[in-house]
């Protein structure tokens, strides 16, 4: 009686796995992934390390319109509330942490290839925000990775782990980081989110 049931089970598992796997493939489901190598300064990685950037849909212009308008409004206080509330697109995972979701992710034909552009709210370690660091301004994680169609081997890329967005005194806008930020290389794509 309890072999039977047991059968019972497992065939039903079996049946809803292969009915999930059914179901994400007619759903259009897909996912692009871009593993790389991270190079950074002694101080601050000192090694290569592995970074997985996992998308699940690119953003669209009203999601980058929302950015805008939230930069202009109260700059990278207004950029990270608006990155809070937007939907994830997809993941990275970096080294040192969990991972965590991409808020926004932006794809650009160029004359090689691709460039792919994403930004999203960093997450402030538990001593970040014990010891009230200065670390804590710099809130957000960007990217930026230029894949070359046509010699694979140039593909590469920069990950800003903690980064804030300014306007600076020339009324431009520009980037402070708080660490330097990590070159990308080795960089392997998996999988085409159409966008």
């Amino acid at each position: 009686m309890f072999q039977q049931k047991s059968r019972i089970r497992a065939a039903k598992l079996i049946t809803l796995t292969i009915l999930l796997v059914v179901m994400m493939s007619f759903s259009g489901f897909a996912q692009e992934v871009i593993d790389a190598t991270a190079l950074g300064t002694s101080t601050q990685l000192g090694r290569d390390v592995p970074v997985k950037l996992i998308i699940n849909r690119y953003s669209t212009p009203e999601e980058r319109q929302t950015l805008i308008q939230a930069f202009q409004k109260g700059q990278n206080q207004g950029l990270y509330d608006a990155l809070q509330k937007m939907k994830p697109v997809g993941r990275i995972q970096v080294p040192g942490t969990l991972g965590y979701d991409l808020a926004f992710v932006r794809q650009i034909q160029t004359p090689n290839g691709r460039q792919i552009r994403f930004v999203t709210n960093r997450k402030i370690e538990f001593r970040e925000a014990y010891r009230n660091t200065r670390s804590q301004a710099y809130d957000l994680t960007a990217g930026e990775i230029n894949l070359d169609d046509q010699q694979k081997n140039k593909s590469e890329g920069v990950l800003y782990p903690a980064a804030q967005f300014v306007i600076n005194k020339n009324g431009e806008f520009e980037i402070q980081l708080l660490r330097n930020p990590w070159r990308l290389t080795n960089l392997i794509v998996r999988g085409k989110v159409e966008q």
